[in-house]
């Protein structure tokens, strides 16, 4: 037996007791003990803040996004040794996979959205603001991290998920973190925070692991800090009472265990392949991680004609299930993660009988398969029958946290809809239907209480990632009972780790801020054409102005032929009347392609391809004898990694290309994109 360790200020230690006993919930063995017990809260908060933080924020979110990159990387490469203690959670190998590769798989994909930031310490959100008649005062938000840490208090059934799903967003941000997870599960925990702190990716101060209790540690926070809570409603809400916390104005994020459902749509039949998806999605919902998920189906909703015929077909499916130690073959279920939430789940089930009968399973009369059903914390699943739903209302209030769900029955979709809302507020609902009316219907109808609606029906079924998966781009969290914050979703949760913050000024003054040319402000110019300069020696503020092009009628005519527009402005002149031309116009596209003839130099130089284009707008009519010219101009500059030795060393430029008219008024302006090779090959 071993003693977990916690990783403070730079240091492992072990809690100055004992500490709380950690069983194998498989067969009952103490695998080691848990304390924090002796630790200085105050002190790994200072840590974080004033070791950790100053580095993560001193990185780019480029250099964030690549070291986030190379940790999921190293993870990935130790995997089974993570897989190995994994299953003395009472998880399957299917379990630990969402639980272990889904943690790092959203690692990889934060890393990745490192491209969507400036390569900058600081991002900024949003469009310009415009404040004044001659544009010479402008506004716009400026987005820094946060000086505080990010404190994760975590649940116990995804142990390495749970914390890696977190870290990854605020690491992102510059955020260091603080991690505690549910003291249960919490030596699968420590065991990869040792593999992050011995790869030295990360660098010192951005990642503390507290095993055992964390009480006391919120009578630190800071304003500048972050709190987010994963677990029970109860708890959750205590903890979001904490005077500290309101004193401070701390953000606290709540994603609290809810009452979700699945929704059988009106027009399935059971012939219909949809039928089988819905059976198909429960089983797994009710079986993986022995139903101990905060975004498990707890309510199956079912049209009252097509009850018996689900309750069959689940039976069925569930009696092929097989319980027992994921180490043996065959086995499809592990168990809970601890006889204490055993003796919980009881209990809900219990209050929950008082009001509905159980019409599948038994707790006395089930089979355990490669290990002692006694020693180990395992249950059959529950699945209860409530046929007066709006009248029993128990299940929309009782939540027992393990493979436990009741099937309840609906006349019409705006019952299903309300019957949806009476668990005041979940994580995700689903609904299985082949009639997307009736999809629309239910979506519209349930989103304002649900945080993530999955439609699910034959094109889809087969690469969806199912109901209980949350994605790392999309939002994880939902209102009232569900906490009512979010998680992840993509660019949005990195946005919960920085301060958004309006800034004013000349257009000058705020491109020189922002490092990102605004238009308005004052413009470069040089004796050499931009195309023929490497990446570090572009300027922001470089200007090319180009020479000019009168637009003739042969130009509109050739572009018309080459490219196949004959729309009838540019082509018919019989065919204005009642329209806003006063005449022929040229194409939008001849005049951005008359732009890059006026910009790019032909030469073979730094520049390697164009990338894209990231906006276009054509904002005036150009007519037949018009004269047009370009401003070209170095709006951002961000440096790409390379993939191997032998890669080119380069960066991403984007320009702003102003096309304007004779008159000097702006008639098409876009953000071009061009790969520049660098000078250091290095």
């Amino acid at each position: 037996m071993t003693q977990l360790q916690n990783y403070i200020c730079g240091q492992w230690a072990a809690g100055s007791e004992k500490g709380q006993e950690l069983f194998n919930a498989i067969n009952g063995e103490l695998i080691a003990t848990a304390s924090s017990k002796g630790i200085d809260f105050s002190a790994m908060c200072d840590y974080a803040r004033t070791v950790g933080g100053p580095k993560l924020r001193s990185m780019t979110f480029q250099q964030r996004g690549l070291m986030i990159k190379a940790l999921a990387m190293h993870l990935l490469a130790k995997k089974e040794d993570f897989y190995k203690i994994s299953w003395a959670t009472g998880a399957t190998r299917i379990d630990s996979w969402v639980d272990i590769e889904g943690g790092i798989g959203n690692l990889f994909t934060y890393a990745s959205l490192r491209r969507q930031f400036p390569d900058e310490t600081y991002c900024y959100d949003g469009d310009v603001a415009r404040l004044s008649k001659n544009n010479t005062f402008i506004g716009h938000h400026i987005c820094v991290p946060k000086e505080g840490v990010a404190i994760h208090i975590n649940a116990f059934n995804f142990p390495v998920w749970g914390m890696l799903e977190k870290v990854a967003v605020n690491w992102l941000a510059g955020v260091p973190a603080i991690v505690k997870p549910a003291t249960v599960t919490s030596f699968l925990t420590e065991a990869v925070v040792k593999e992050i702190i011995a790869s030295k990716i990360l660098p010192e101060g951005a990642l503390q692991l507290i095993c055992g209790s964390a009480n006391g540690i919120l009578d630190h926070v800071m304003s500048q800090d972050v709190v987010t809570f994963t677990g029970s409603a109860s708890t959750g809400k205590m903890l979001k009472a904490h005077p500290r916390l309101i004193q401070e104005s701390v953000p606290f994020n709540m994603e609290a265990d809810s009452l979700n459902c699945c929704v059988l749509g009106t027009d399935v039949t059971t012939e219909m392949p949809e039928f089988d998806i819905f059976i198909k999605e429960i089983a797994r919902e009710i079986t993986t991680k022995a139903g101990q998920k905060c975004t498990a189906v707890r309510r199956i909703i079912v049209p009252e004609n097509r009850i018996e015929d689900v309750q069959i077909a689940l039976g069925k499916r569930l009696a092929q299930n097989i319980i027992g130690d994921p180490n043996t073959e065959g086995v499809r279920m592990g168990s809970l993660a601890g006889k204490a939430q055993l003796l919980e789940v009881k209990e809900k089930v219990e209050q929950l009988s008082k009001s509905q009968k159980i019409i599948i399973g038994d707790f006395e009369k089930f089979e355990v398969k490669g290990a002692d059903k006694n020693k180990g914390a395992f249950m059959p699943p529950i699945i209860f029958l409530n046929e007066k739903p709006f009248t029993n209302t128990d299940c929309h209030n009782i939540e027992a946290f393990g493979p436990v769900s009741t099937l309840m029955p609906y006349k019409t979709m705006d019952e299903a809809i309300t019957l949806s809302k009476m668990g005041k507020g979940s994580l995700v609902s689903s609904i299985i239907t082949a009639d997307d009316r009736i999809a629309r219907l239910y979506t519209i109808g349930a989103a304002c209480m649900h945080g993530r609606i999955l439609i699910l029906n034959r094109e889809c079924a087969k690469e969806s990632t199912g109901h209980g998966s949350p994605m790392p781009m999309l939002v994880h969290g939902g209102p009232g009972r569900a906490g009512g914050g979010e998680e992840m979703g993509g660019k949005r949760g990195v946005f919960h780790y920085l301060q958004r913050t309006a800034i004013q000024g000349s257009p000058t003054t705020i491109t020189h801020i922002l490092n990102q040319y605004q238009q308005g402000a004052k413009q470069i110019e040089k004796d050499i054409h931009p195309f023929k300069q490497y990446f570090e020696d572009l300027e922001i503020g470089e200007t090319l102005i180009t020479a000019k092009h009168t637009v003739t009628e042969a130009d509109v005519v050739n572009f018309a032929n080459v490219s196949g527009d004959h729309f009838y402005a540019h082509t018919d002149v019989t065919s204005l009347e009642g329209t806003i031309f006063t005449g022929r116009v040229a194409h939008g596209y001849y005049i951005l392609s008359k732009a890059a003839g006026l910009f790019v130099n032909a030469k073979k130089g730094p520049v390697l391809l164009n990338y894209g284009i990231d906006e276009c707008r054509f904002t005036k009519p150009v007519y037949m004898g018009s004269t047009i010219g370009v401003k070209f101009t170095c709006k951002e500059k961000i440096v790409q990694e390379k993939k191997n030795a032998e890669d080119i060393a380069k960066g991403i430029v984007k320009w702003l290309v102003d096309v304007y008219d004779e008159t000097g008024e702006t008639v098409a302006i876009a953000t071009i994109l061009t790969m520049v090779k660098k000078k250091d090959q290095g």
